[in-house]
């Protein structure tokens, strides 16, 4: 199907902007000291389409085993868009040392990676959780509607995704998780929200995009970009942390 994983809106033009705000802390201060939880980094290939199932494969059974042995490390995930050839790698930490603690060891494997599926230097960003909800795990098949935001004020925009978006997100079909990733010093927020097929997360579209332009205005954050993926890889060992 020609527009299976199609973003929703502008791709080029809105991630432009996202990577816009985020050199603005290219050369800041590490990010997230003293703040308690866990963090995560995403690994963001253009990918060519006939490398990506090999890509897949080379994550699973040769980057993840390397990384989950690293300490602190405690899970990966990975998105793809087949048709775009846009593929996400998050690994998640347990805490800021443990992440910035590996990122010497994670860079050759980051590397290679994005040598195995053909891509470009590979885009690096790493977060914050601040929230994450599971209903049930993801099936095979699983995929996700991801969303970039711009945030003026944390709290609120934290507050209005766990109290106001996540029970209504939870009783959309298919429903299985929804995580909220924070970028303190760009001001950038990330919501991926997983669904058990493509089908039910295209029959939620509509009644997203209603929920993410209401809790947009009630949180205060400007819509960035929203994406839709398949989810090749579900290992994030996260805590409840609604």
């Amino acid at each position: 199907m020609v527009d299976r994983f199609r973003p929703r809106l502008r791709p080029l033009a809105q991630r432009r902007k996202v990577e816009g705000y985020r050199r603005r802390r290219r050369d800041a201060a590490s990010t997230g000291e003293g703040v308690e939880g866990v963090f995560a980094r995403s690994t963001t290939v253009q990918a060519h389409q006939d490398t990506i199932d090999a890509g897949i494969a080379h994550m699973r059974d040769e980057v993840m085993p390397e990384l989950m042995d690293m300490p602190g490390c405690v899970g990966l995930s990975m998105l793809v868009d087949r048709e775009s050839g846009r593929c996400i790698a998050t690994t998640s930490w347990e805490s800021m040392e443990a992440m910035r603690d590996s990122a010497d060891r994670v860079r050759p494997l980051r590397d290679h990676a994005a040598e195995v599926m053909g891509g470009n230097r590979a885009q690096v960003d790493e977060w914050e959780i601040a929230v994450l909800h599971r209903t049930r795990p993801a099936p095979e098949g699983a995929c996700c509607r991801v969303t970039w935001t711009r945030f003026d004020q944390l709290d609120r925009a934290i507050d209005t995704y766990r109290m106001g978006l996540l029970p209504e997100l939870e009783r959309l079909d298919g429903f299985c998780s929804a995580s909220l990733m924070i970028d303190r010093e760009a001001g950038i927020a990330v919501s991926s929200v997983t669904y058990d097929s493509h089908a039910n997360m295209a029959s939620t579209r509509n009644r997203a995009d209603a929920l993410r332009s209401r809790g947009a205005e009630e949180a205060g954050v400007e819509i960035l970009e929203v994406a839709e993926f398949e989810l090749a890889l579900a290992h994030l060992r996260v805590p409840e942390m609604a």
